[in-house]
């Protein structure tokens, strides 16, 4: 009688243990401490990670990769537990000094009085929204004037060092203040898919993955409080519509508010307002898909339609 090949030969008792910067049975999730572990970040575990992500890749690495992912998932399920997320999209590219930048600080300032202000956890747009909810408990002027101190390193480019050096100084200089908005008020979920733009600092939480997919779709998901659309590009408009397939399959206990700002912008510059609303027509999300041209007008629209 044949045998099959692998029968023959003996079964190892454990997969082979790979040589990786990450831990993939972690049980938290990342700080801002931990991935800028280093005064040099080409040095740091974020650029360690990302490093080795971009190596050849192999069955084990893959799996170690992916046992990472699913812890960071676990964890985000028990941080998330019993708080309220309102998801913030927008351009990686918007600069520090930017009036986008500080509408978008404004933004995340207003939501984290009330929610968890999520992101994607990158620069531009979403470091700004990071910014105003790490900072929820001081007043939108101190907000402003911390968004100054930044600007004097508008990018990450040409070095992430200066870029990440101020932030760190602005973010030690702002910790949470007794009275205001409970800690806990600004997340991040980005990606090493992405590795060249470094994650913010400005979230109390960072939940890190290797896979896009999986952070995309995990991102959107968490949101249950909503979603504002911030002036972007490619990225954006992918999240504007993966957000728009699931509520347009979704039902009126499910379906959160999506709220696009820049009304030039969105019909002229990326007419994606157009389709959008078509696709809402008809639909449990038709009233919970809108246009509005400012930062207030979108932390009130989604104000309003909080559970």
């Amino acid at each position: 009688m044949n045998r099959r090949h692998v029968r023959t030969r003996p079964a190892p008792l454990a997969a082979p243990v790979v040589d990786s910067p990450v831990d993939p049975e972690r049980t938290d999730l990342y700080t801002a401490e931990e991935l800028y572990d280093t005064t040099s970040y080409a040095d740091s575990l974020d650029a360690r990670a990302y490093a080795w992500s971009r190596e050849r890749h192999t069955r084990e690495t893959a799996r170690v990769r992916a046992l990472h992912d699913f812890a960071i998932d676990e964890a985000l399920d028990g941080w998330i537990e019993g708080r309220h997320l309102v998801g913030v999209m927008g351009g990686h590219d918007v600069q520090r000094g930017e009036p986008a930048y500080a509408a978008a600080a404004r933004l995340g300032h207003a939501l984290g009085q009330r929610s968890v202000v999520t992101t994607g956890g990158g620069p531009g747009a979403m470091e700004a929204a990071n910014l105003g909810a790490w900072m929820a408990s001081y007043d939108v002027a101190e907000v402003e004037a911390a968004a100054a101190r930044l600007a004097a390193v508008p990018g990450f480019r040409p070095s992430i060092q200066d870029w990440v050096d101020v932030a760190l100084t602005v973010r030690g200089a702002t910790g949470h203040r007794a009275g205001g908005p409970p800690r806990g008020r600004s997340l991040g979920i980005p990606t090493w898919f992405y590795g060249h733009e470094p994650p913010n600092v400005f979230c109390d939480a960072i939940a890190k993955y290797f896979r896009n997919a999986t952070r995309e779709a995990i991102l959107l998901e968490v949101c249950e409080g909503g979603i504002v659309f911030l002036p972007g590009a490619a990225g954006t408009v992918q999240e504007v519509f993966q957000d728009a397939c699931e509520n347009y399959y979704g039902d009126a206990s499910t379906v959160a508010p999506m709220v696009l700002v820049g009304e030039r912008y969105w019909t002229e510059e990326l007419p994606v307002w157009p389709l959008l609303r078509s696709l809402a027509t008809g639909r449990v999300m038709e009233d919970r898909v809108r246009l509005v041209d400012t930062v207030e007008d979108a932390a009130a629209v989604v104000a309003s339609h909080r559970p």
